[in-house]
Parts: C-alpha cells; structure tokens; sequence
C-alpha cells in the first residue's frame, strides 16, 4: 500500500519584530555614543607589559612630541580654577565665557599670552593650528607655573594632591623628557606614571 505524501508548507518567519529590535538598539548606541576628540598632539607611545590604570581625576598629563609639551588637565572646576590662578599670575583676562570653554578643551600647547585664540577655535581647528609648546625655557618657564598652579588649585578644589602623568613620544629625544621630569622634581614631584601602550608578553 503506497504512502501517503503530507504536503509540506515552507515556513515563513515574521522578522518586523527583529527589524524592530535592531533599529531599537542601533538608535540607543548612536544617540550615547560620543565622539573621540582628536588630540592636540598625537604621539605614538613606548610600548610596555605593564598595565596600570592612571586616575579618572586628580590628574595633569605633560604630551611630549616633536621637541614641544602640551599640558592637560581633568576636572573642570581644577581648570578654571588654575586658569584663574595663571591669568592672575601672568595679568591677563579671561571671560566667563573663555573659562567655560577652557574647562572643556583637551590638551593645549601655546604661550598664556595666545591662550585665548586657542579657546576661541574648534576642536578640530585647535589640531591643526600649529601650537608651538607651553614654554618651558630658564627665562619664561610657564610649564613650571602651570603645574605649581593646577596643584594648588586641586588641593583647593578636591583637597588631594595632584597626580602628574608624562606621555612622551617614543621617538622623542632624552634631553626633552628630562627636563620636563627636571620640573616636576624641582617642585619636589618625584612620583610621576609615565603613560605607554600595552604590548602582549611573548611566551
């Protein structure tokens, strides 16, 4: 006796749901992401075996490039505060407005004296700008006031001591690291992270 063939339907799958759910999650991660700011001075760190995590706040980072240092700082309240301090420092004004921007800026690397051109510009003009250094020299020393100034004003602000990070280009020259540690260490700053990339440990 012959079987009997059950016609088989193929199946179909409503996948409105799953469209649905996608473009869900696809909104979500667009509208909470936030772009990377370029930085004002890339460098192409040192590679180490060695992670450390450097401190969400309370922290000045020195980017040393191509014979120039940038100067950073987190916490906005500790950047307004240091410019303050700074503009008092070397008497030039500075708008609300300019502080307001100031404690939202990266890295920069000028002379105080131009500092407000940088302000005034874009993130992505600001790259692009040329900024010669925070000069540093034995007769206008501003890298020297700018981190005296960035602790005190954390001790103010946060009433903790301010931690220094040194993040030099791994092709840069000895003598230009050295004096950037030269001025920490004469404001008797001797522990200092000096920031790498991870490289994987052969086995």
């Amino acid at each position: 006796m012959a079987k009997i063939k059950i016609k088989k339907n193929s199946g179909s799958t409503d996948m409105t749901a799953m469209c649905d759910v996608a473009f869900l999650l696809l909104t979500f991660f667009v509208m909470t992401s936030t772009a990377k700011i370029p930085e004002a001075l890339p460098v192409d760190t040192p590679s180490s075996t060695v992670e450390t995590k450097l401190p969400e706040s309370d922290l000045a980072t020195l980017t040393v490039g191509k014979g120039k240092v940038f100067f950073d700082l987190k916490g906005r309240e500790v950047r307004v505060r240091t410019l303050e301090l700074m503009a008092e420092k070397y008497n030039v004004t500075f708008t609300d407005e300019d502080k307001k921007m100031f404690s939202l800026m990266e890295g920069f690397g000028v002379p105080i004296l131009n500092l407000k051109q940088i302000i005034e510009m874009k993130s992505a003009e600001r790259v692009s700008a040329g900024q010669p250094g925070v000069p540093m020299d034995s007769l206008d020393n501003q890298l020297k006031d700018w981190i005296y100034n960035a602790r005190v004003a954390n001790i103010e602000v946060n009433d903790k001591e301010l931690q220094i990070a040194i993040k030099g280009d791994a092709k840069e020259e000895y003598p230009i690291i050295r004096k950037v540690m030269d001025i920490c260490q004469d404001q008797k700053i001797n522990s200092f992270s000096l920031v790498t990339g991870l490289r994987k440990e052969d086995f």
